[in-house]
């Protein structure tokens, strides 16, 4: 293979690789919620833009009976699956009593919004509880369901 095309094929390979439909967080990868740097100050803000969901889906009736740390494990699912999840991919929590999953279908704009209708579903044991709903992204990062 002459050089010319070896380094044509490399540059096409390094062209696109960069591409990528991995959601708005872009990568694929589903971070932490309390601040992939470890700094408390990333955790503060993790924690206002979690406290910002209102709740989230499992604020509704499919969170009663849960704890409270398995429900911020479940809302804290709900964000990453809004804002780093590919569409269709489950976001999975394990609490104490419960566990369950987030999927958010692929984001669209409504304005200069980007929305996501999802799923939490919470499995306590018994028969799985499912709650579907759509959310939009503020510019501070936080998510909005829309009731």
């Amino acid at each position: 293979m002459s050089m010319r095309l070896r380094l044509a094929l490399v540059a096409g390979v390094i062209a696109v690789s960069g591409c990528t439909t991995s959601g708005l967080g872009g990568g694929g990868i589903i971070p932490s919620v309390g601040g992939s740097d470890g700094s408390a100050s990333s955790g503060k803000v993790a924690a206002r833009i979690i406290d910002a969901m209102d709740g989230g889906l499992i604020g509704g009736s499919i969170g009663n009976g849960l704890s409270g740390s398995d429900r911020r494990k479940a809302l804290e699912a709900e964000y990453r699956a809004l804002e780093y999840g590919q569409g269709g991919q489950a976001v999975g929590w394990k609490g104490n009593g419960a566990s369950g999953e987030v999927v958010a279908a692929q984001p669209y704009r409504v304005g200069s919004q980007d929305c996501r209708q999802y799923s939490q579903t919470v499995f306590t044991g018994g028969t799985p509880l499912v709650a579907r709903g759509t959310a939009c992204r503020n510019p501070d990062g936080s998510w909005t369901p829309l009731n």
